[in-house]
């Protein structure tokens, strides 16, 4: 059995290391040349590499957690040790299945990222796996590669190997047929290769052809223009595209539901849905501990977009500032201001341009009477400001979805449709105060809650969910793997 698919795949990274032979007195025969035997040893160490990068994408976060093979051999040992004739034995790894698995044993001491026992006869990671992030930001779509050929795969991870290290090249299969689109999708190892592959130049040709590329977020905002798609059709479609839910065996899903074991059959735990804070154009898991929580190192900081406002009056009309500046932004600002102090800020969903605060700085001369200076605050002020912001609305995202049904009104959250028990409302209530601050109002944007909203479709995996704590830590027991009796949902919510 294959520990994964023909369409995921590791990018291998080889490396040639040649040792000089400028200094050799020795005679040698004109078939055993230095320069023979140095190109033979380069070979064999590239071939090394290349077996050492196939074994260590099986064990990868990208992989591991995903193959449900690959994850009962990592967990039916205490200590995750793996059989290495079992990885030696797998598709992946037939070219090198010739040269012995004393061979193979070799090439992974090359590794630093396995570890092999004292008797070199199991393998398994040197860190705990951790479920991945940022995967959407770090992929791209490429199409122009024609029809599929045997070894197809592999020229294709060679060929993006040139632009930085990949984790994965996904080539892209018509459902039912699995005939080869001849597009692929790439996850990089991090936004830099992305940033180098889509600007090289020259730009990036397959048999003489340019291809097309865009990032695998710009694919998605094709598609969805392509088919005319809006509102909750067109996230669902975004979704599936982006791969916001894994098809298949996901262990950190089967985890969280084996911690639930005396969850109600008809489905009351098992529905329960995952809610998703969309914040600064990411996805962030929302925690149902204090109430709604996350993690602070979910949150993205985006530099450059928040303004400081001092010098005001002591009560500050929110409507004065957005009325004024939904003029120039699309999406109302979050405001930040406790009566009776003399500044506040002011937050907004991409950074500023010096055109924009020039914009805010003439039309907002003046609050409550007062005037006002605007200046861009501290870097680690402006941090704090957007984790609050996140965290707040995070809370109302929650207390919205706990709530169900269509009361709650309208939040600052611009949440979803909230709740456990049906179409819930647009929010955490009129919003209002919340620790000093008055919330946004605005239009919600989310995605379906309820098994009855989404018919059909399986549960899915939001692109950037936070780990646990005891993801495969060593010397616990065996995580128990169920299926699921009915599909999960998930709310996800824009927020401001």
């Amino acid at each position: 059995m294959s520990a994964t698919s023909e369409d995921q795949t590791m990018a291998i990274e080889p490396q040639v290391s040649v040792p000089a032979t400028d200094e050799v007195k020795e005679v040698v025969t004109p078939t055993e040349t230095p320069e023979a035997g140095a190109a033979e040893v380069g070979e064999d160490n590239e071939r090394m590499l290349k077996a050492v990068r196939q074994v260590e994408f099986y064990f990868a976060d990208a992989n591991l957690p995903y193959d449900k093979f690959m994850w009962t051999l990592h967990t039916a040992n205490p200590e995750h040790w793996v059989p290495l004739k079992t990885v030696a034995s797998f598709k992946r790894m037939r070219d090198f299945q010739p040269l012995g698995i004393e061979w193979v044993t070799k090439a992974l001491r090359l590794s630093e990222e396995l570890e092999l026992d004292e008797k070199a006869e199991n393998v398994r990671r040197r860190t705990e796996v951790k479920e991945p992030k940022g995967q959407f930001e770090r992929s791209v779509y490429a199409k122009g590669f024609g029809s599929e050929e045997p070894g197809l795969q592999e020229r294709l991870e060679e060929f993006f190997d040139k632009y930085g290290k990949t984790n994965a090249v996904r080539m892209r299969r018509i459902d039912g047929t699995k005939e080869f689109k001849g597009s692929v999708f790439v996850e990089f190892a991090d936004e830099k290769s992305v940033d180098t592959f889509l600007k090289a130049d020259p730009k990036p040709t397959w048999n003489g052809q340019e291809l097309l590329i865009m990032t695998k977020e710009a694919y998605c905002e094709m598609k969805i223009k392509e088919k005319g798609l809006t509102g909750k059709t067109a996230i669902i479609r975004k979704q599936n595209i982006a791969g916001t839910g894994r098809k298949g065996f996901n262990a950190f899903r089967e985890m969280e539901m084996a911690k639930n074991p005396g969850a109600d059959k008809k489905g009351k735990e098992a529905g329960k849905p995952e809610i998703w804070l969309e914040f600064m154009g990411k996805k962030i898991r929302v925690h149902d501990e204090d109430g709604g929580s996350i993690q602070k190192d979910d949150v993205p900081f985006v530099k450059g977009a928040s303004l400081k406002f001092e010098g005001c009056g002591e009560d500050v009309s929110f409507d004065e500032i957005k009325a004024t500046l939904k003029e120039r932004f699309q999406r109302s600002p979050f405001v930040k201001y406790t009566r009776g102090e003399s500044s506040g800020l002011v937050g907004f969903d991409t950074p500023l341009t010096e055109e924009d605060i020039t914009y805010v700085k003439e039309h907002l001369k003046t609050l409550s009477g007062k005037e006002v200076t605007w200046t861009v605050p501290k870097e680690e002020d402006e941090q704090a400001f957007q984790y609050e912001r996140a965290a707040s609305a995070a809370k109302r995202i929650m207390s919205s979805s706990q709530r169900g049904g269509r009361g709650g009104g309208r939040g600052g959250n611009r949440g979803g449709r909230g709740g456990r028990g049906g179409r819930g409302g647009r929010g955490g209530g009129r919003g209002g105060k919340t620790g000093g601050e008055r919330q946004p109002k605005g239009n919600s944007t989310a995605a379906p809650t309820s098994n009855s909203d989404q018919v059909g479709e399986k549960r899915k995996r939001a692109v950037e969910p936070d780990g646990g704590p005891d993801v495969g830590v060593r010397g616990q027991a065996v995580p128990t793997i169920q299926s699921a009796k009915k599909p999960k949902t998930e709310t996800v919510a824009p927020a401001s």
